[in-house]
């Protein structure tokens, strides 16, 4: 079996992003002036490429601590970056007091009227959109979003998109001195459970850890598929301690389902590693991983179906 992932490259100018054209405004009928929708930020270059966000409040600040609506943990963006703010039917984009600024339309600004299509540019490379949308237009935006950075079967974020987040999640993470936990496992005997019952049961295995996965962890934690049957999950804010509940309850999880397909049960289990930062010693993401994928081995060669933690 493949890792069923959609890995796709996109290079990203200031000059790019500053000529695409917004689309027309939709007319209602029988009105002259623009219905507007929804309004909408679009996250087009960054580490949440992708991302988009309701711009539903009266005031939706932009930035990095934890009082942002929209928290972006790309260099160069303030605690408090800017914010966006509704007056009847306008929405102004307002620097704080950021160090680096807030350019719209590759002009540095303090307050500015937004129109359908701006791009406006916080940090040293996170690009956003705004826009208006209807319903219509989201659920395309979202299904657009879902098919370029998720896999299909188990509806976990691809490599690429796990490798750009645990690079900035790292950085940040040892930057501010805030704990990140990296929870690495794969199903033990997978390629028996292909042999045995056939690759249609490994892909109704593989869906259905994925949905334990996913209602095991928060809306804010990253899981991905970084390999045919080897996953990851990115823990911001989790320290060790944490960290190691998280992994024992991803475990205990799968162990404790029973998998059938076509009237067949099939036993399941995860062999789990987990590495956490800071004060660990490890001076990048790749690090980070490695410590992950070491204690993940050392969890199969000791038996399977257990977790192992990466110490210093």
């Amino acid at each position: 079996m493949t890792d069923g992932t959609i890995e796709i490259e996109i290079s990203v100018s200031w000059d790019d992003v500053t000529h695409v054209q917004a689309p027309p405004q939709q007319i209602a009928p029988g009105r002259n002036a623009p219905r507007r929708d929804q309004a909408y930020l679009i996250v087009l270059a960054g580490s949440m490429m992708g991302e988009m966000y309701k711009v539903g409040h009266e005031r939706t600040i932009i930035g990095r601590g934890q009082r942002a609506d929209i928290r972006i943990l790309d260099e160069g963006i303030s605690r408090e970056h800017c914010e966006l703010v509704v007056e009847g039917d306008k929405v102004f984009l307002r620097d704080m007091g950021s160090t680096n600024g807030t350019y719209c339309k590759g002009i540095r600004v303090s307050n500015h009227e937004l129109t359908d299509g701006d791009k406006i540019l916080v940090g040293s490379n996170t690009v956003l959109k705004f826009t208006y949308h209807d319903k219509l237009d989201e659920t395309f935006q979202r299904q657009m979003y879902e098919s370029a950075l998720r896999d299909d079967l188990t509806k976990a974020f691809n490599k690429k998109y796990f490798m750009d987040r645990v690079e900035s999640e790292f950085a940040y993470a040892l930057r501010h001195h805030i704990p990140l936990t990296l929870v690495a496992f794969d199903l033990d005997h997978f390629k028996s459970v292909n042999d045995t019952y056939g690759h249609l049961a490994g892909d109704h295995v593989l869906s259905g850890v994925s949905e334990i996965i996913l209602a095991s962890i928060r809306v804010e934690d990253v899981f991905a598929r970084v390999g045919g049957e080897e996953f990851s999950v990115i823990c911001r804010g989790t320290d060790g301690n944490q960290g190691r509940i998280v992994a024992e309850r991803l475990r205990s999880g799968v162990a404790n389902k029973q998998f059938v397909y076509d009237g067949k049960v099939i036993p399941v289990t995860i062999s789990v590693g987990m590495a956490s930062v800071p004060n660990t010693g490890m001076k990048d993401a790749i690090e980070f991983i490695a410590a992950a994928d070491q204690v993940l081995y050392e969890a199969k060669r000791s038996g399977r179906n257990r977790v192992c933690v990466w110490k210093k």
